[in-house]
């Protein structure tokens, strides 16, 4: 049975594989995560992810599957990656703030046996609530929106400030799973495969 390695150190994606009682295992592909300024949102996540799952897939064996994915927020196809500092975070929240963005994930899937890379991504649209500076200055002294891309996290306190989205909740999250799903299916396999009894 082929091994299901998560290249990612994200959290949010490994709660989500857990949620589903998928056995993997996490290897952080360790990559810096650039990108050419004003490149399309989906081509970036598509090139990060398609990065991750290649650095990860060239010390692996080959009775494995390998899932690189990476998401981005983008307002206007501005992407807007992980606030380095509070007043970072703020700023963003208040560009996004009463307005429409997009999130991006990028999904690759490598299978090392054959060398393998198949892609896809998926894209959510968000409206943030026109929100008081004081909420804002609150979420960032939580410190939640320290690790994430736009600054925020829908599935934690950061969902009082989004007033509603369009498409898949779990994209928002980080990690599109009937994308994924679907796109495992292409291959003739299935989440199912890797779930636990």
């Amino acid at each position: 049975m082929e091994t299901f390695v998560l290249a990612s150190g994200s959290p949010r994606r490994r709660e989500l594989l857990e949620r589903l009682q998928v056995k993997f295992r996490v290897q952080e592909a360790g990559i810096v995560e650039s990108f050419v300024e004003g490149a399309a949102p989906d081509r970036v996540v598509m090139e990060l992810s398609w990065r991750k799952a290649d650095a990860v897939a060239k010390n692996i064996g080959d009775r494995a599957v390998v899932l690189g994915a990476d998401t981005v927020v983008a307002v206007e196809n501005k992407i807007l990656g992980k606030p380095s500092n509070g007043e970072e975070a703020l700023s963003m929240l208040k560009a996004l703030r009463g307005r429409i963005h997009h999130v991006y994930t990028g999904i690759t899937l490598c299978f090392p046996v054959n060398t393998t890379y198949i892609q896809a991504y998926e894209r959510t649209e968000v409206s943030m609530a026109m929100v008081p500076d004081e909420l804002l200055e609150w979420y960032v002294a939580t410190g939640e929106p320290m690790d994430k891309a736009g600054a925020y996290g829908i599935q934690g306190k950061g969902a009082l400030l989004v007033d509603r989205i369009q498409g898949d909740y779990w994209n928002v999250v980080g990690l599109p799973l009937y994308k994924l799903e679907q796109t495992l299916q292409s291959t003739g396999r299935s989440l199912r495969w890797y779930m636990g009894a």
